[in-house]
């Protein structure tokens, strides 16, 4: 398989991965950093607020693209018999149900 053969398979599994990771992120708090943008200081993981608020949405940015990287870079490696069972409509798809559960999660913080 070609490098450009590889490319789509790497987008579409990159597309599942980071969406799945990232619904889990948002809704167990897993980030990789936390920011505190009143000291504009970086720590690693989660961590309480100091001065002012913690923002913890770059670290779960950061952590759900590094997961989605590394799984599409395994899946651009697979042989084409079975990379070719990867289906473009998961790209779409995945993340529109993310993007449902996220809010059916953060619901009570929208009816505010």
């Amino acid at each position: 398989m070609k490098s450009n053969e590889r490319l789509p398979v790497f987008a579409i599994v990159f597309a599942l991965v980071c969406s799945i990771v990232y619904v889990l992120c948002v809704w167990k708090n897993f980030a990789l950093f936390t920011y505190h943008p009143a000291s504009g200081e970086f720590g690693l993981g989660v961590q309480k607020a100091r001065d002012g608020p913690a923002m913890y949405w770059y670290g779960w940015i950061a952590t759900s693209a590094l997961a989605g990287a590394a799984a599409g870079l395994l899946a651009a490696l697979l042989p084409p018999s079975l990379a070719q069972r990867v289906s473009p409509a998961l790209a779409w798809v995945t993340p529109l149900i993310g993007i449902a559960i996220l809010v059916y999660i953060l619901r009570n913080y929208f009816l505010h």
